[in-house]
């Protein structure tokens, strides 16, 4: 925008335009700032049937954040486990567990989703019982009782061992470290309060 004073001089037959201090002036102008990053949550476990609403938080390249969850594309890694609607809403069908992805543009962020039995009263661990070399991994399986019924958790239930030193988990596999000694370890598969164990011989 142009403003102040204008001046003509005419020197040797040039015309010379004067600009008075202040004549020339510029308005400033806004930048939308870029989002460069997502959160999106709650990591939660849910029971077959149940509903759960995630929510998405951007971050943005000025150091702002706002809630962004209206406006995100949403998408399920396993539908049959856990659908989500376009606004976000989590329904759980069948017990595993499933990626929750929020997009917006190129950006995205994703959060895990677990679903139970409903109604399950007891886990069985296979192998029950089993001996191994150490070093050597174990593939373990959950089937859980619900209702009079069976149906395989292995992906939905929680992994653990009751001593870290000898037996650690990636999802349903043992890895076992090499003993000096025979170690007995309890494997242990955990789906809220319901426990199932096995038992883990590692061997020299």
């Amino acid at each position: 925008m142009l403003g102040g004073r204008i001046k003509l001089r005419v020197v040797a037959g040039s015309v010379i335009l004067l600009l008075a201090a202040g004549a020339i002036g510029c308005e400033g102008f806004f930048v939308d700032p870029v989002l460069t990053s997502m959160a999106v949550g709650p990591q939660v476990t849910i029971e077959q049937g149940a509903t759960v609403q995630m929510s998405a938080v951007g971050t943005y390249n000025d150091g702002s954040s706002s809630n962004i969850s209206s406006s995100t594309y949403w998408s399920s890694s396993s539908p049959d486990i856990a659908q989500v609607s376009k606004s976000g809403m989590v329904t759980a069908m069948s017990p595993g567990q499933a990626t929750i992805t929020g997009s917006s543009g190129t950006v995205s962020g994703s959060t895990t989703v677990t679903v139970t039995l409903v109604g399950l009263t007891n886990i069985q661990v296979s192998p029950a019982n089993f001996a191994v070399t150490g070093g050597t991994p174990v593939t373990y399986t959950a089937t859980g009782t619900a209702n009079g019924q069976q149906f395989d958790i292995t992906s939905s239930v929680t992994w653990t061992s009751n001593n870290q030193n000898v037996v650690t988990f990636s999802g349903n596999i043992a890895n076992t470290q090499s003993v000096q000694a025979t170690t007995v370890v309890t494997i242990v598969a955990t789906s809220g309060n319901i426990q199932g164990t096995a038992t883990l011989r590692v061997n020299p």
